[in-house]
Protein backbone atom coordinates (compact mmCIF):
# COMPACT_ATOMS: atom_id res chain seq x y z
CA UNK A 1 0.00 0.00 0.00
CA UNK A 2 1.30 3.83 -0.96
CA UNK A 3 0.10 6.52 1.32
CA UNK A 4 -0.43 9.86 -0.90
CA UNK A 5 -0.88 13.21 -0.23
CA UNK A 6 -3.81 14.49 -2.10
CA UNK A 7 -3.56 17.32 -3.73
CA UNK A 8 -6.85 17.38 -6.32
CA UNK A 9 -9.74 15.55 -6.47
CA UNK A 10 -12.69 14.68 -8.90
CA UNK A 11 -16.06 15.13 -8.68
CA UNK A 12 -18.18 13.11 -10.65
CA UNK A 13 -22.09 12.30 -11.04
CA UNK A 14 -21.27 8.76 -9.38
CA UNK A 15 -20.35 10.77 -5.91
CA UNK A 16 -24.01 11.76 -6.21
CA UNK A 17 -25.15 8.53 -6.28
CA UNK A 18 -22.99 7.55 -3.13
CA UNK A 19 -23.88 10.60 -1.18
CA UNK A 20 -27.99 9.84 -2.31
CA UNK A 21 -27.65 6.19 -1.12
CA UNK A 22 -28.41 4.79 -4.78
CA UNK A 23 -25.20 2.74 -4.92
CA UNK A 24 -25.04 1.61 -1.62
CA UNK A 25 -21.56 1.92 0.30
CA UNK A 26 -20.96 -0.14 3.69
CA UNK A 27 -20.70 3.27 6.76
CA UNK A 28 -19.00 5.08 7.50
CA UNK A 29 -17.35 6.04 4.10
CA UNK A 30 -15.43 8.94 2.76
CA UNK A 31 -16.71 10.07 -0.53
CA UNK A 32 -14.89 10.55 -4.08
CA UNK A 33 -13.83 7.98 -6.71
CA UNK A 34 -10.51 9.66 -8.32
CA UNK A 35 -7.87 11.87 -7.31
CA UNK A 36 -4.11 12.58 -7.76
CA UNK A 37 -1.42 13.70 -5.23
CA UNK A 38 2.53 12.77 -4.17
CA UNK A 39 3.47 9.72 -2.71
CA UNK A 40 4.57 10.18 1.03
CA UNK A 41 5.65 6.58 1.70
CA UNK A 42 4.95 3.18 0.54
CA UNK A 43 4.76 -0.40 2.08
CA UNK A 44 7.17 -3.18 1.53
CA UNK A 45 6.94 -5.22 -1.67
CA UNK A 46 5.69 -1.88 -3.56
CA UNK A 47 8.01 -1.66 -6.51
CA UNK A 48 5.18 0.15 -9.06
CA UNK A 49 5.51 3.55 -7.44
CA UNK A 50 8.36 5.76 -4.96
CA UNK A 51 8.29 8.34 -2.68
CA UNK A 52 8.16 11.97 -4.21
CA UNK A 53 6.53 10.70 -7.23
CA UNK A 54 3.21 12.42 -8.53
CA UNK A 55 0.33 9.73 -9.03
CA UNK A 56 -3.89 9.67 -9.87
CA UNK A 57 -6.23 7.01 -9.63
CA UNK A 58 -9.99 6.19 -10.37
CA UNK A 59 -12.60 3.99 -9.21
CA UNK A 60 -11.58 3.98 -5.77
CA UNK A 61 -13.92 5.90 -3.32
CA UNK A 62 -12.02 7.55 -0.45
CA UNK A 63 -10.74 10.21 -1.77
CA UNK A 64 -12.52 13.32 -0.21
CA UNK A 65 -9.60 13.51 2.24
CA UNK A 66 -5.88 15.26 3.08
CA UNK A 67 -3.97 11.83 3.00
CA UNK A 68 -5.24 8.49 2.14
CA UNK A 69 -3.60 5.01 1.90
CA UNK A 70 -4.29 3.06 -1.49
CA UNK A 71 -2.89 -0.37 -3.15
CA UNK A 72 -0.26 0.35 -5.13
CA UNK A 73 -1.80 -1.10 -8.05
CA UNK A 74 -4.60 1.48 -8.36
CA UNK A 75 -2.17 4.08 -9.01
CA UNK A 76 -1.03 5.38 -12.31
CA UNK A 77 2.14 8.04 -12.48
CA UNK A 78 1.37 11.53 -13.72
CA UNK A 79 2.89 12.77 -16.88
CA UNK A 80 5.70 15.62 -16.57
CA UNK A 81 3.98 18.83 -17.68
CA UNK A 82 0.48 17.60 -16.48
CA UNK A 83 -0.95 19.24 -13.46
CA UNK A 84 -2.48 17.18 -10.56
CA UNK A 85 -5.82 18.73 -11.61
CA UNK A 86 -6.29 17.91 -14.89
CA UNK A 87 -4.70 14.40 -13.96
CA UNK A 88 -7.87 14.21 -11.38
CA UNK A 89 -10.00 14.79 -13.78
CA UNK A 90 -9.44 13.03 -16.40
CA UNK A 91 -9.09 9.22 -14.61
CA UNK A 92 -12.81 8.36 -14.36
CA UNK A 93 -14.57 10.38 -17.13
CA UNK A 94 -11.21 9.82 -19.48
CA UNK A 95 -11.68 5.74 -19.01
CA UNK A 96 -15.37 5.88 -19.60
CA UNK A 97 -15.05 7.44 -22.62
CA UNK A 98 -12.24 5.25 -24.00
CA UNK A 99 -14.65 2.23 -23.33
CA UNK A 100 -17.37 3.75 -24.04
CA UNK A 101 -16.00 4.65 -28.04
CA UNK A 102 -13.51 1.65 -28.42
CA UNK A 103 -15.06 -1.49 -26.59
CA UNK A 104 -18.67 -0.99 -25.62
CA UNK A 105 -19.46 0.62 -29.76
CA UNK A 106 -16.05 0.64 -31.51
CA UNK A 107 -16.11 3.62 -33.53
CA UNK A 108 -14.81 4.00 -36.95
CA UNK A 109 -14.48 6.19 -39.73
CA UNK A 110 -17.86 6.71 -41.38
CA UNK A 111 -19.63 5.90 -38.39
CA UNK A 112 -22.00 8.85 -36.89
CA UNK A 113 -22.60 9.08 -32.97
CA UNK A 114 -25.12 11.48 -31.34
CA UNK A 115 -23.68 12.34 -27.55
CA UNK A 116 -26.27 13.79 -25.10
CA UNK A 117 -24.46 16.32 -22.55
CA UNK A 118 -21.76 16.53 -24.80
CA UNK A 119 -20.91 19.75 -23.40
CA UNK A 120 -20.27 18.15 -19.58
CA UNK A 121 -17.07 16.14 -18.56
CA UNK A 122 -17.60 13.14 -20.14
CA UNK A 123 -19.25 14.54 -23.50
CA UNK A 124 -16.22 16.65 -24.07
CA UNK A 125 -13.39 13.29 -23.57
CA UNK A 126 -16.22 11.55 -25.67
CA UNK A 127 -16.23 14.16 -28.49
CA UNK A 128 -12.43 14.15 -28.36
CA UNK A 129 -12.27 10.25 -28.41
CA UNK A 130 -14.84 9.89 -31.31
CA UNK A 131 -13.09 12.18 -33.61
CA UNK A 132 -9.76 10.62 -33.21
CA UNK A 133 -11.74 6.97 -34.15
CA UNK A 134 -12.99 8.78 -37.36
CA UNK A 135 -16.33 9.45 -36.41
CA UNK A 136 -19.16 11.98 -37.01
CA UNK A 137 -20.08 13.42 -33.85
CA UNK A 138 -23.41 15.07 -33.21
CA UNK A 139 -24.06 16.58 -29.73
CA UNK A 140 -26.72 17.77 -27.19
CA UNK A 141 -26.40 20.62 -25.06
CA UNK A 142 -29.30 22.86 -23.30
CA UNK A 143 -27.18 26.40 -23.86
CA UNK A 144 -25.70 28.44 -26.81
CA UNK A 145 -22.47 28.81 -24.99
CA UNK A 146 -22.33 25.02 -24.50
CA UNK A 147 -22.45 24.14 -27.77
CA UNK A 148 -19.63 26.20 -28.31
CA UNK A 149 -17.72 24.37 -25.70
CA UNK A 150 -18.91 20.81 -27.49
CA UNK A 151 -18.04 22.43 -30.54
CA UNK A 152 -14.23 22.73 -29.39
CA UNK A 153 -14.41 19.41 -27.84
CA UNK A 154 -14.79 18.05 -31.59
CA UNK A 155 -18.39 18.05 -32.31
CA UNK A 156 -18.99 18.07 -35.90
CA UNK A 157 -22.73 18.96 -35.13
CA UNK A 158 -24.35 20.48 -32.15
CA UNK A 159 -28.57 20.60 -31.38
CA UNK A 160 -29.82 22.83 -28.74
CA UNK A 161 -31.99 20.25 -27.26
CA UNK A 162 -34.61 23.15 -25.59
CA UNK A 163 -35.21 24.91 -28.88
CA UNK A 164 -35.19 21.78 -31.48
CA UNK A 165 -36.21 17.82 -31.58
CA UNK A 166 -32.77 16.37 -31.56
CA UNK A 167 -34.72 13.15 -33.17
CA UNK A 168 -35.61 15.17 -35.94
CA UNK A 169 -32.73 17.20 -36.14
CA UNK A 170 -30.63 14.00 -35.93
CA UNK A 171 -32.41 11.92 -38.37
CA UNK A 172 -32.14 15.55 -40.69
CA UNK A 173 -28.81 15.06 -40.52
CA UNK A 174 -28.59 11.93 -40.53
CA UNK A 175 -30.36 11.94 -44.34
CA UNK A 176 -32.67 9.89 -42.71
CA UNK A 177 -30.94 6.94 -41.69
CA UNK A 178 -30.49 7.67 -38.10
CA UNK A 179 -27.03 6.88 -36.03
CA UNK A 180 -25.29 3.69 -35.36
CA UNK A 181 -24.55 4.50 -31.46
CA UNK A 182 -26.56 7.28 -29.04
CA UNK A 183 -24.34 7.76 -25.36
CA UNK A 184 -26.93 8.88 -23.20
CA UNK A 185 -25.67 9.97 -19.91
CA UNK A 186 -28.90 11.64 -19.24
CA UNK A 187 -31.78 8.59 -18.84
CA UNK A 188 -35.41 9.13 -18.91
CA UNK A 189 -35.61 12.38 -20.16
CA UNK A 190 -34.33 11.30 -23.55
CA UNK A 191 -34.38 7.51 -23.59
CA UNK A 192 -37.46 7.31 -26.43
CA UNK A 193 -35.65 9.97 -28.58
CA UNK A 194 -32.44 7.69 -28.60
CA UNK A 195 -34.15 5.07 -29.32
CA UNK A 196 -35.80 7.05 -32.82
CA UNK A 197 -32.12 8.39 -33.34
CA UNK A 198 -30.64 5.09 -34.26
CA UNK A 199 -29.91 3.87 -37.81
CA UNK A 200 -31.32 0.46 -38.24
CA UNK A 201 -29.22 -2.31 -36.31
CA UNK A 202 -28.01 0.69 -34.04
CA UNK A 203 -26.93 0.49 -30.33
CA UNK A 204 -27.96 2.82 -27.71
CA UNK A 205 -25.42 3.15 -25.22
CA UNK A 206 -27.22 3.72 -21.51
CA UNK A 207 -24.18 5.68 -19.41
CA UNK A 208 -26.21 7.39 -16.91
CA UNK A 209 -29.30 8.54 -15.54
CA UNK A 210 -29.20 12.27 -14.67
CA UNK A 211 -32.64 12.71 -15.40
CA UNK A 212 -34.02 9.29 -13.61
CA UNK A 213 -33.74 5.80 -14.87
CA UNK A 214 -35.62 5.12 -17.97
CA UNK A 215 -39.46 3.71 -17.49
CA UNK A 216 -39.79 -0.21 -17.70
CA UNK A 217 -40.63 -0.81 -21.88
CA UNK A 218 -43.50 -2.53 -23.15
CA UNK A 219 -42.83 -5.76 -24.47
CA UNK A 220 -45.16 -5.30 -26.69
CA UNK A 221 -43.26 -2.82 -28.59
CA UNK A 222 -39.86 -4.63 -28.68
Amino acid sequence: QVLVKIEAIGVNFIDIYNRSGLYKNPLPVTPGNEGAGTVEAVGSGVAEVKAGDRVAWGMNIGSYAQYRVISSDRLVTIPVGLSFQDAASVMLQGMTAHYLAISTYPLKAGDSCLIHAAAGGLGQLLCQVAKIRGARVIGTVGSPEKAEIARQAGADEVILYRDQDFVARTRELTGGAGVQVVYDTVGKDTFAGSLDSLARRGMLVLVGQASGPVPPLDPGVL
